[in-house]
């Protein structure tokens, strides 16, 4: 099939100062996607004992955020071919900031848990709608632009773990989670900043144009989706959605019970967050390597390997001498979810349009995050039922070898449109 030329109007045809503001807008909102969760999970023994509840509840509050990403990676492609992609990026953000002032104003379980649940949506969404945002405007340059804001989504990543004790220990928990609020509405103004100049250039072309043959929008919208359901035939949008998936399943189960295995090994509070701050900080190498790397191979399965073989070394570590070399076992668990900015870098290398890409995002992220959201509360329940790590750990075996059954799907170089073109092609 000959590779198709998707067409954008002069409307949205991205200057170069445009062009700047919409990758400042990318950067601020992905160092956003990740904050509502670090900065909980180092807190959740001190919430604990604040609120009263145990570790079911926790385990609940680690399966949220994947659970909120599944949710809004189903729905947020229809949000922005209805919005455009700019909007969506600016309700994403403003969703966040909202989510976490409401979270640090919480005085039950309740309230912690709704607040939690409208920033995860702003991020779920912001999930989503970052990839095509690239592949619109950067589509030459997609390598480069992907590390950008995977490099920053590993800092809002890194940051709020790294913070989050010491602020709760200076200020109290509610400023230390609270805080994160700022950075969301800074993103904000970006997108404010682009609807306002496509608001003037629409107006600019609505006295040339008949503005009824344009359905009385000029501002940058989503290309008209692909047909209901041709996602599902692609086998490279279901090997990506269970290579994702299990690698958030993983993650987010990590970044839940990290801090209290380590802590139950005889490390302190504050050590825990530490580390949950050195696992991002790999990520973060991760993040800043694995893009480049993606564009240069047609088939990046080994990538995937050395990836699952950091993993499984992690987990015998953290099971059988977790305070020997914690620095090491957390380093490689760190190097593990390398097939995150892989996935993400691969939606734009395995499809043709910003629709495609969209498509793609959505499935993936939207089933990915389904199957990872009970990773965390699994996790918890069989540290709970079996008061030990095996059985968890066994869980996240498992979770690997899936991995790799998916990345075997996802690496084979071709295109989605061309295979979901018919369930043999």
């Amino acid at each position: 099939m000959s590779r198709s030329t998707p067409l954008r109007s002069p409307a949205t045809t991205p200057q170069v100062k445009g062009a700047l503001l919409v990758l400042v807008g990318i950067a601020l909102s992905a160092f956003n996607l990740r904050t509502a969760v670090t900065s909980l999970t180092p807190l959740l023994d001190a919430l604990g004992r604040t609120f009263g509840f145990g570790a079911t509840v926790a385990g609940v509050f680690g399966m949220l955020p994947t659970a909120a990403f599944a949710l809004f990676g189903v729905t947020t492609p229809a949000i922005a071919h209805r919005l455009g992609l700019e909007r969506t990026a600016l309700l994403s953000m403003l969703l966040a900031a909202a989510g976490l002032i409401a979270r640090s104003l919480a005085d039950g379980v309740g309230m912690l848990m709704l607040g939690s649940i409208v920033a995860l949506a702003g991020m779920g969404i912001g999930n989503v709608v970052l990839p095509p945002l690239v592949k619109r405007y950067f589509a030459d340059r997609v390598g480069t632009i992907s590390t950008i804001y995977l490099t920053v989504l590993q800092a809002g990543t890194i940051l709020p773990a790294l913070l989050a004790v010491p602020l709760a220990d200076s200020v109290g928990w509610r400023w230390s989670m609270g805080a994160w609020s700022l950075t969301a509405l800074a993103a904000a103004v970006p997108w404010i900043g682009v609807l306002l100049a496509e608001r003037r250039k629409s107006s600019a072309l609505a006295r040339i144009h008949d503005a009824a043959c344009k359905g009385g929008d000029e501002a940058p919208e989503l290309a008209a989706p692909p047909a209901r359901g041709q996602v599902w035939r692609s086998p490279i949008a279901w090997g990506m959605a269970l290579m994702f998936g299990t690698t958030s399943l993983i993650t987010y189960s990590m970044f839940t019970w990290l801090p209290k295995l380590l802590t139950e090994a005889g490390a302190t509070p504050a050590f825990g967050g530490t580390m949950v701050a050195l696992f991002s900080a790999f990520g973060l190498i991760a993040a800043l390597a694995m893009p480049a790397l993606a564009v240069r191979v047609a088939n990046p399965f080994p990538l995937i390997l050395g990836c699952a073989a950091c993993h499984l070394t992690a987990f015998a570590g953290l099971l059988f001498a977790p305070m020997l070399m914690p620095a090491v076992w957390v380093a490689l668990l760190g190097l593990g979810p390398a097939t995150f900015p892989l996935s993400l870098t691969l939606i734009n290398l395995r499809t043709r349009t910003p629709a495609g890409s969209s498509a793609l995002s959505g499935f993936m992220q939207g089933l990915g995050y389904a199957l990872s959201c009970l990773g965390p509360l699994l996790f918890g329940v069989l540290h709970e039922a079996t008061h030990g790590w095996r059985w968890p750990f066994a869980m996240l075996l498992v979770a690997v070898g899936v991995l790799l059954v998916g990345g075997w799907m996802a690496s084979r170089p071709r295109m989605l449109e061309d295979t979901w073109v018919s369930p043999r092609a």
